[in-house]
């Protein structure tokens, strides 16, 4: 693939940014890869680990020397960044394309039109890529963590139809398949089928860890209970502010959650097998379902 651009800038070089600098230099998106952050620990062992080829703590340095800034950060720090950024670039002909990778769009977008004023900035592309680890930090970043993942772009009126398909090339650099959403879908299908999840894991996991015979519940658990809660190793303060970023849509995917839970220990408690059983049988048509498609979906990438 030919080089796209001169200068990549990662702005949080975590797991995400540092697996987007890996596959970047991989694959020869850009000349160089610079990082940037308010701590020099883990910039420099980005650039002990290769992951990134230098590093600046001046953010008018990372601004002045880069084609595209990636923000890498949690979602309600980038809300942070997008501050101190825009600012810095409103209204000039050679501003960056500014870019970002958080789980909810919704307040980024509109932390951005209150920033300029009410009027979005055409380089700044929402985008979001579905895909990480229950680790966290620069060394357990990866060259193809975004390998057959999807990218989700948001777009919205005002962008620049050529910061925009910037952005698109730029994840498609990384072996990912980039989608099209707008804001409000994004964020009320991440609810339904991420943010719920860890919701869901991390509460299941406190209960029981406070229950009376959580030594012998964790003792005794199996293989589906390892597979359920592995989300909630994940990092907890990234997921409070994605909870707190998405509350609208991720409350509403609670309740109906809860609904179905009601309904479903109603079941129980009166011995209802067959409105049990119905729900068992949907519940595992509609999984059976999504499997296949993600079944096709990897043969689709295999075969291309």
């Amino acid at each position: 693939m030919a080089t796209r651009v001169s200068t990549v800038a990662i702005l949080g070089l975590g797991l995400i940014g540092g697996s987007l600098a890996r596959a970047l230099k991989a694959n020869a998106f850009c000349e160089r890869v610079i990082g940037y952050g308010h701590r020099a620990p883990s910039l420099e062992k980005g650039v002990a680990l290769g992951v990134i080829d230098s590093f600046t703590l001046d953010l008018d340095e990372v601004i002045e020397s880069a084609d595209i800034l990636v923000i890498c950060t949690p979602t309600l720090i980038a809300e942070q960044v997008l501050e101190q950024i825009l600012p810095r670039i409103a209204g000039r002909q050679d501003a960056p394309v500014v870019t970002d990778a958080a789980s909810v769009k919704g307040n980024l977008e509109s932390a951005a039109r209150r920033i300029c004023d009410g009027r979005y900035p055409a380089n700044f592309v929402l985008g979001h890529p579905i895909a990480g680890s229950e680790q966290s930090g620069v060394a357990a970043s990866k060259a193809d963590l975004y390998v057959n993942h999807r990218v989700i772009i948001t777009p919205v009126a005002e962008n620049d139809a050529a910061a925009l398909d910037l952005v698109r090339d730029m994840w498609a650099a990384t072996g990912a398949e980039v989608v099209d959403m707008s804001v409000a879908q994004h964020d009320a299908v991440l609810a339904a089928t991420s943010h719920l999840p860890h919701v869901l894991a991390y509460s299941l996991v406190d209960a029981l860890a406070q229950s009376d015979a959580s030594d012998e519940i964790f003792r005794c658990a199996a293989g589906g209970f390892r597979d359920f809660t592995r989300i909630a190793s994940s990092d907890p303060v990234m997921w409070r502010d994605i909870a707190i970023a998405n509350k609208g849509a991720l409350l509403d995917s609670i309740d109906l959650f809860s609904e179905h839970l009601a309904s479903l220990r109603a079941a129980v408690e009166a011995q209802d097998s067959d409105g049990m059983h119905a729900t068992f049988t949907r519940a595992k048509a509609a999984r059976d379902e999504f499997a296949a498609i993600l079944a096709e979906r990897q043969g689709d990438k295999a075969e291309s």
